[in-house]
């Protein structure tokens, strides 16, 4: 089905996200889909890596990888509240 989707609609890749992946991306069906997942270490304690993917042209992609930053070097902003009436 997916390479039946890709052809009637002229597409060389279909590029997905907002599905945890712990690998960062996964590509299916003959590399006619990739699910990539931006989120490193989702909420805190998924301990999955993130990526993004690069398109360099319609036929280069590449996916770049990172992994969430260490707690101990984590900065948590001081919390403030905004006025409502400013």
């Amino acid at each position: 089905r997916t390479n039946e989707f890709v052809h009637i609609n002229n597409l060389k890749l279909i590029c997905r996200a907002h599905q945890l992946v712990h690998e960062g991306y996964k590509f299916m069906f003959d590399e006619k889909l990739v699910t990539v997942w931006s989120a490193p270490n989702y909420c805190y304690r998924c301990g999955n890596i993130a990526s993004i993917m690069v398109f360099k042209d319609v036929n280069t992609r590449e996916p770049k990888l990172f992994r969430a930053v260490p707690d101990s070097e984590r900065v948590i902003p001081p919390r403030t509240t905004t006025p409502y009436f400013l």
